[in-house]
């Protein structure tokens, strides 16, 4: 048993290096960014980089008709941030922040859009911006090689 519980260990400490935290990390931002991203690129011009479709107010004023922002306001704050932030994300820049953005924005259409998603989906995304925020962006991100040049 005991033999056992030095192997155990001993695998928990190469997993928790910061090699493979970092690359647990990356994962991590890619797959945040990548639900956020997707569901930004349906809000635009098919083609073009950041024209918003005319039909996205529609769906605001029908579907997503809870949120307490007039679709002209919400339209696009929701196509910049589901652009931007997953960019963030993906370089590890500002990653605690850009997490908090995301999990800002899963909780709102969590409450004002689709409240009965929670379980399995926001309540997915929210444990993934968690972990970033907490975390950080972890070894393969900007995030750290501006801590390194910074001299921390």
């Amino acid at each position: 048993m005991a033999k056992m519980m030095t192997l155990y260990d001993r695998a928990v400490s190469i997993a928790g290096a910061r090699v493979p935290e970092g690359l647990a990390l990356l994962l991590l931002r890619v797959a945040l960014a990548g639900v956020f991203w997707r569901s930004g690129r349906t809000k635009v011009v098919e083609g073009s980089w950041f024209r918003i479709n005319p039909d996205t107010y529609d769906l605001f004023r029908t579907e997503f008709s809870g949120l307490p922002l007039a679709p002209s306001i919400a339209v696009p704050l929701t196509s910049f941030a589901e652009h931007v932030f997953p960019m963030l994300l993906l370089l590890g820049l500002a990653t605690r922040f850009s997490a908090g953005a995301l999990l800002v924005m899963t909780l709102v259409i969590q409450i004002f859009v689709f409240p009965d998603a929670w379980w399995p989906v926001h309540s997915l995304w929210a444990a993934m911006a968690a972990v970033l925020i907490v975390r950080g962006g972890g070894l393969f991100s900007l995030d750290a090689l501006a801590l390194k040049l910074r001299g921390r």
